[in-house]
């Protein structure tokens, strides 16, 4: 039996998704409201969806890279990397913002904004594409824009994390890119998004 797993922590609650590859109407999924002890119970709570035991079942990995607090988007990405290199899988990096603007169904091109307390917007572009895996297109990265006024005119949505459908959203994106004619995923190019430094005040 072949699962995905995917990883979700761009906010204080973990969210942690596995399906079968071949039955991917049948998704499992756990939210963690961890906050700051995800560092110390990441792998548990990873192991109550699906044991050690079974990872070399695994066929397939994803996990959100964010934006999102600095230590959880970190710690999940590194796990995540982790297993995919040495169990020898493919793995995913969908940023959050991907996530929420598929879960919104976008119609048109839409700034996706999360705001930060004394630092700015971090906001991306994001559009319907069929043709791509998952139906959504990136079309700017998320970054942080310290006078909300730089922001480009367009229709604008906050990005809001939504668990467990975000985790929803992740498996059936990893899921798509499998099916696709080019499924490969090398791990080395999945990194945690970082829109400000985390010692930047």
């Amino acid at each position: 039996m072949s699962w995905l797993l995917a990883l979700h922590s761009s906010s204080v609650v973990l969210g942690v998704g596995l399906q079968r590859l071949d039955d991917p109407q049948s998704p499992i999924w756990r939210e963690f409201d961890l906050g700051r002890s995800l560092s110390n119970q990441l792998f548990d709570c990873v192991e109550q969806v699906l044991p050690a035991g079974h990872w070399s079942d695994l066929a397939r990995l994803a996990v959100a890279t964010g934006p999102g607090g600095f230590t959880g988007t970190r710690l999940t990405v590194v796990m995540a990397r982790t297993l995919a290199q040495q169990l020898a899988l493919p793995l995913d990096g969908v940023s959050s913002f991907l996530l929420v603007a598929r879960r919104l169904e976008l119609q048109q091109p839409t700034w996706l904004l999360q705001e930060l307390p004394r630092r700015g917007v971090v906001a991306g572009l994001y559009a319907p594409q069929p043709d791509l895996p998952g139906g959504m297109a990136q079309l700017e990265s998320p970054r942080l824009f310290r006078d909300p006024a730089e922001i480009p005119a367009g229709p604008r949505c906050p990005a809001a994390v939504q668990l467990p459908d975000d985790v929803e959203q992740l498996l059936a994106i990893s899921g798509a890119r499998h099916r696709s004619p080019t499924p490969g995923a090398p791990w080395q190019l999945v990194l945690p998004i970082y829109p400000t430094s985390p010692v930047d005040g």
